[in-house]
């Protein structure tokens, strides 16, 4: 069963006032009977029914001990391979295994990282900052989307549960026109839990890390943009070099990581410190800043030196060397069974559909392996639950969506 409504197209436009799910705690599986209560006034003559936002344990995946998730930026698969600027990148896809047909769920960055680690988009279809420690109600629970374009408030807290966002089959927002538009998988809104794979771990007593390059030494809380010492929280942001960026850093967003005083976001000098011994975290995802994730940045921000494309590509391709050589060096990673992935978010410096180069590369099994089936984001939280133990959360829960087993 699919985890999307039936007879969704009659709930176009219809507001959601109280919606709930009902289900038997003592059962693995959740009972899927979702009823939508006060329509606007008008009454409703069956239930809408949908999949368990958090359901089996998937299956398919080997136990992993350790997984590293290193995020980059905004290229098609073709921008990258063979490109002359990325010669570590295509030595690694060649030795590791390459996910040849994998892509992006929508756009932009945000909503991406969020189908990462939440299997959702929680509603959310912009880059905008968090509404920090503000007890304003999250789009889901307004079951209403924040869109991409026109104007929108900061992002309030990711809680509760309701419908995220519809992704359409084409985008124009971002590097697409009406014309030459940007192609994704079309995706109904669906139920969903204001949770992420933090939660996850947490109930599981595992362990988890965001770990952001450039964040200042006070830490990430109320930070948007900061070049690693100065941010907005000390200065006005325009012609200040924005290397680290909130939206890349989809916990801080969840109403339950801002409570807990962001003690699992950390920058690159404790990600260097914890490979150097046994203090890997079970799951860490790690953020390059926009200079070394192949994001690049304009010309106004001075000192940055990576304009977008060729620098871009080339700072990319070498600090993506530096973290991998890292974990590959790190007791974590040479104890156990672990998994490192790279994965870009989406394609958002072309017009061609969202497909996106994506990288996993294991310390056991095969290794020069090319997998041609079709994957996304999704894919990619249901096989790191199946590695971890843990049940599949909200889109990853999808009957559609396969576990990468063939890379893993």
């Amino acid at each position: 069963m699919s985890n999307q409504f039936f007879a969704i197209d009659a709930l176009e436009n219809v507001s959601y006032e109280t919606l709930f799910l009902k289900f038997d705690p003592g059962d693995h599986h959740m009972k899927k009977s979702v009823f939508a209560i006060g329509l606007l006034g008008l009454a409703v003559a069956s239930s809408v029914f949908a999949a368990e936002p958090e359901g089996r344990k998937p299956e398919g995946i080997r136990h992993l001990d350790h997984v590293f998730v290193i995020v980059m930026e905004n290229h098609h698969i073709s921008q990258i391979l063979g490109n002359p600027n990325a010669k570590f990148i295509n030595g690694y896809a060649a030795s590791a295994n390459l996910a040849n047909n994998y892509y992006g769920v929508g756009h932009p960055s945000l909503t991406n990282y969020l189908e990462i680690i939440g299997g959702s988009n929680f509603g959310i279809v912009n880059d905008n900052s968090p509404a920090w420690h503000s007890s304003c109600a999250s789009a889901i629970s307004l079951s209403t989307p924040q869109l991409d374009g026109g104007t929108y408030p900061d992002q309030c807290p990711i809680a509760g549960s309701g419908l995220d966002a519809e992704t359409p089959a084409t985008d124009i927002k971002n590097e697409g026109s009406a014309s030459n538009p940007i192609y994704n998988d079309p995706i109904k809104p669906a139920y969903t839990i204001g949770k992420s794979i933090a939660d996850q771990l947490v109930e599981a007593r595992l362990s988890w890390k965001s770990y952001q390059e450039n964040l200042p030494p006070y830490g990430a809380d109320g930070v948007n943009n900061s070049d690693g010492l100065v941010s907005n929280l000390t200065q006005a942001e325009p012609g200040m070099a924005k290397l680290y960026a909130v939206k890349h850093n989809p916990f801080v967003y969840f109403a339950n990581v801002q409570a807990s005083g962001l003690k699992n976001i950390a920058g690159f000098d404790r990600l260097f410190a914890d490979l150097k011994g046994f203090d890997a975290p079970t799951f860490s995802l790690i953020a390059p800043n926009q200079c070394h994730d192949q994001h690049g940045r304009g010309t106004s921000e001075v000192g940055t030196g990576c304009s977008v494309d060729a620098n871009a590509i080339a700072q990319g391709d070498a600090g993506l060397k530096t973290i991998v050589d890292a974990i590959h060096a790190s007791p974590s990673f040479k104890h156990g069974h672990n998994a490192i992935v790279v994965v870009w978010d989406e394609n958002d410096y072309s017009s061609l559909p969202n497909q996106v180069l994506t990288i996993v590369d294991t310390n056991y099994g095969a290794h020069g392996v090319t997998s041609n089936v079709k994957y996304n984001h999704f894919s990619l939280l249901k096989s790191i639950e199946a590695g971890l133990g843990l049940p599949c959360l909200n889109h990853a829960c999808d009957e559609t969506v396969p576990v990468m087993s063939d890379l893993f």
